[in-house]
């Protein structure tokens, strides 16, 4: 058995709790010293850096002419990929498209009796770089990531949206990412991937343009280079590994568990699989629909790592319990498998999507539902939210005061500076007070 069901308050069960609960990880010390060299090389040698790393790690004779994807090579992308997948990425944009234009937020302002105007004006950044992973040399074109990264930063209104991913042994792209691209309006596509394309979208290269928020999954490599260049640039979030948390009672279906379990441990030997049950006979079926399951995956040696190390199945007395733990665990994914999950919604506090009944696989999701697959892992859906068009935005406040207004203001904003030790603060309103008019 991969994983034996355990109940809640039990000494092992207290034991699981406490480490789900502790299990933000931070890059490695290795990490994060050789981050910050490849950071350092990058700001300092531009593309000459970008094109030492991608020979090294990717592409063994990388010249700097293939640096930025050509009109001819989106030409060919589109006559290798086939119609099916032009079928699928016209949907999945579609359905994208309109789930994120409800995100678009407007400015506004209001006034008052006294003349006074403020509110608050939004407006995007000017670049959006978008980190697409290589996914196993290429082999596996991640076109979800470029859907999920490129779309909400179209809507927001991003004037360069500019595109780096690690191209394969030979110096390409899969096609099928051009044409995602293309698309969906990227403006420009580089072939250069890990901590060098974090640096290289931070600080602006000779090709590749500085830009205001980079976005995107990545390895620990590309999470350590966007938590470095944090505060430099804006950033989505540092992802860490894969989640899903599933709570079940009586109705769920085994088979249906276990497969979102594997879903999600197939990413990666470190992902986390979770489920918490009302039913210790559901607990057990889990567990041996996952031993069933396992064998048929492409991927098997990874989910079954990933559900011996880090695999979960808890037992609760009951549907409060449950999701009372859900939300101090404030997964990324959180399936309700129960009997009448819209229930129990409005308890739910913390998760980065919430995915409701026995047919809304974690996989929809992912892919075409509509809303974006980028979301807070490590428990930090306890303070953010997924990936959207409001990652693209700034807001400035707006404030215009008629001389009625600070003349009614005045003795308010004095005493306020006065008692904070600011005098000029003070004087900055009292000399327009001495002003005739």
């Amino acid at each position: 058995m991969i994983i034996t069901p355990t109940g809640v308050t039990t000494s092992t069960g207290r034991q699981v709790i406490q480490s789900l609960l502790n299990r933000l990880q931070n890059a490695d010390t290795g990490c994060r010293d050789r981050v910050s060299e490849i950071l350092a090389e990058v700001r300092k040698r531009g593309d000459e850096a970008l094109l030492e790393y991608t020979r090294k790690f990717d592409a063994r004779d990388f010249q700097e002419s293939q640096l930025r994807v050509t009109d001819e090579e989106y030409d060919a992308a589109y006559a290798l990929v086939d119609s099916s997948f032009r079928e699928t990425l016209s949907l999945t944009i579609e359905r994208l498209q309109f789930f994120h234009e409800q995100e678009l937020e407007k400015s506004w302002t209001m006034t008052r009796d006294d003349g006074a105007i403020t509110g608050r004006l939004i407006r995007p950044v000017t670049a959006a770089g978008l980190y697409v992973p290589g996914g196993q040399g290429g082999k596996t074109p991640l076109v979800s990531s470029v859907l999920m990264n490129g779309i909400p930063a179209s809507i927001a209104g991003v004037e360069k949206r500019v595109m780096v991913t690690p191209p394969n042994e030979r110096g390409e792209v899969h096609p099928a990412l051009l044409v995602a691209a293309k698309e969906i309006g990227i403006n420009e596509v580089f072939k250069v991937g890990s901590s060098w394309a974090i640096g290289a979208l931070a600080y602006g290269t000779e090709s590749i343009p500085r830009v205001d928020v980079i976005v995107g999954p990545g390895n620990q490599y590309v999470a350590e280079a966007k938590r470095q260049v944090a505060g430099m640039v804006g950033i989505d979030m540092i992802a860490g590994p894969s989640e899903v948390l599933i709570i079940a009672d009586h109705t769920a279906r085994p088979a249906f568990i276990a497969a979102d379990m594997l879903a999600q441990a197939e990413h990666d030997p470190q992902a986390l699989a979770m489920l918490i049950t009302t039913s210790p006979a559901i607990g057990e079926q889990v567990a041996g629909e996952l031993e069933r399951q396992l064998v048929r995956l492409s991927r098997q040696e990874i989910a079954r790592t990933s559900l011996a190390d880090r695999g979960v199945i808890l037992l609760a007395e009951n549907v409060e319990e449950a999701i009372d733990l859900a939300n101090s665990i404030a997964a990324e994914h959180l399936e309700l498998m129960l009997e009448k999950p819209e229930k129990w919604l409005e308890r739910v506090r913390h998760a980065g999507a919430i995915f409701l009944g026995n047919y809304s696989p974690e996989a929809a999701g992912d892919y075409v539902a509509g809303p974006n697959h980028v979301l807070p892992t490590m428990g930090t859906a306890r303070f953010s939210s997924a990936l959207g068009v409001e990652t693209f935005l700034k807001k400035s406040s707006i404030i215009s005061y008629s001389r009625e207004a600070l003349v009614e203001d005045s003795p308010h904003i004095m005493a306020l500076a006065k008692l904070e030790g600011l005098s000029a603060h003070a004087r900055s309103v009292e000399v327009r007070l001495e002003e005739e008019e």
